[in-house]
């Protein structure tokens, strides 16, 4: 994959079908502590225009409302959502596409994932793997429809992205992974690099297990930055879009504004080269959360 210089949040990458993507978005899973509308509500006054949401979140609604009510025209922002677990398969991909799109009030989506790759803990290879091709088919379908910009995955691994690559006629745009300081992912991300399909980080701050180690802190502070900051800046150099969240406009403002500096080549080294710590303990074939209730409705 071709790198692309980034200097500024409103900067965009270019997929690998043609489409521009912001280097920059706002995630809406399990926003803090707060009312979900009034913090995306904010996100969107901060300067943010990418929201990345889901079924599973329960944001769709409240994303869609700020949407419209912030009069902003809807080609002006980018949004993606994604197909849970139990929306696997042709056809019930197909209709949870078609609620969230009533959800978010729209009637494309910028960008459509698989959110996970199994469609069940312990799912036989034979089963997961024809469910991922049956499911990623009814994507190839609506893309072709026009009803998406663009198809992707999240959570794959190299061998479930190996069996939609055998298997599809429209590679995917993207992958989005958990990768932040100390859980770079080397091996799934330099496939997905070879394949020209562009790496999301999810949780790029990495929550708050960060902050449980201060050498990370200390290279924040050598940077005149605050950690977020330089998790995000991290992330960055690297061509991976961090999908960051925060409750506050002092916060959201500033994690846009990792653009004025540059971790040098040996600490970026440094950082790539360090044991791996700070894992969240979500593995794509073993413990994909699971609905609290019912999300279809």
């Amino acid at each position: 994959m071709k790198q692309q210089s980034v200097t500024s949040h409103n900067d965009c990458y270019t997929l690998n079908n043609g489409v521009q993507i912001p280097c920059i978005g706002f995630g809406t899973y399990n926003a803090e502590d707060g009312d979900n509308y009034e913090i995306i509500r904010t996100a969107i006054e901060a300067g943010y225009r990418y929201f990345d949401t889901a079924s599973f979140y329960e944001t769709e609604r409240v994303l869609g409302k700020a949407i419209k009510e912030s009069g902003i025209d809807r080609k002006d922002f980018f949004l993606v959502s994604k197909a849970w677990t139990d929306e696997m398969g042709y056809e019930n991909v197909k209709a949870a596409f078609a609620r969230s799109l009533e959800r978010l009030q729209t009637d494309y989506l910028d960008l459509y994932l698989i959110h996970w790759p199994k469609p069940y803990k312990d799912a036989p290879e034979e089963v997961w793997k024809s469910i991922e091709i049956e499911t990623y088919r009814a994507l190839e379908e609506l893309y072709g429809e026009g009803k998406i910009r663009g198809i992707g995955l999240s959570n794959f691994l190299p061998h479930h992205i190996n069996n939609i690559l055998r298997n599809c006629r429209i590679k995917p745009v993207v992958d989005q992974l958990e990768f932040h300081l100390g859980y770079t992912q080397a091996a799934a991300v330099a496939f997905c690099e070879a394949h020209d399909i562009r790496v999301q980080a999810w949780s790029p701050i990495g929550r708050s297990v960060l902050l449980k180690e201060p050498f990370f802190q200390e290279m924040a502070d050598k940077y005149h930055v605050s950690l977020a900051q330089f998790a995000l800046r991290f992330i960055v150099q690297q061509g991976v879009i961090p999908l960051p969240k925060s409750s506050t406009m002092e916060r959201m403002k500033q994690n846009l504004d990792i653009f004025h500096f540059e971790i040098s080549e040996d600490d970026m080294y440094l950082l790539q080269t360090m044991p791996p710590t700070c894992w969240l303990g979500e593995h794509p074939d073993f413990a994909p959360p699971e609905r609290t209730s019912n999300f279809n409705q």
